[in-house]
């Protein structure tokens, strides 16, 4: 599981770029939620930054991963050793399970590569996503 987190206060080239890579990656970017609780407004911040509708499905707003990671800053890239079920309240914290991880201003291939390259808990998923990001290129 490569999960990006991100936030539409990032740069829109950067969140742009973000986007379109994850997605190629078969990865999922998420969002905490609405931006000052407006659903318009985050429709919105999306168009700008969304350029074809197969990215739609790779995107998702779930603050029970927030949460569950403990991310507190976007772009945070995790790539999880294994999938796992988040818990059923929006108020409730589930346990992350083990994964690798990089917070700051880095492209999507350079977290994969970092990944891919350790011994860690998602090498094996950044490998995986790597290979798909890099196909036909």
């Amino acid at each position: 599981m490569f999960i990006v987190f991100a936030s539409l206060s990032m740069p829109e080239a950067s969140l742009t770029r973000l986007i379109a890579d994850t997605t190629r990656a078969g990865g999922v970017v998420v969002f905490r939620g609405f931006p000052g609780g407006s659903t318009k407004a985050f429709a919105d911040g999306l168009k700008r930054v969304v350029t074809s509708e197969g990215q739609e499905a790779h995107l998702a707003i779930d603050p029970r991963l927030f949460r569950a990671f403990k991310v507190s800053a976007a772009p945070t890239f995790v790539a999880a050793g294994r999938e796992y079920e988040l818990c059923d309240g929006l108020d409730c914290t589930s346990r992350a399970p083990d994964h690798d991880r990089i917070t700051g201003n880095v492209t999507v291939e350079y977290a994969l590569e970092t990944f891919a390259g350790g011994r860690g808990p998602g090498a094996g998923v950044a490998r995986v996503a790597l290979t798909q990001l890099t196909k036909g290129q």
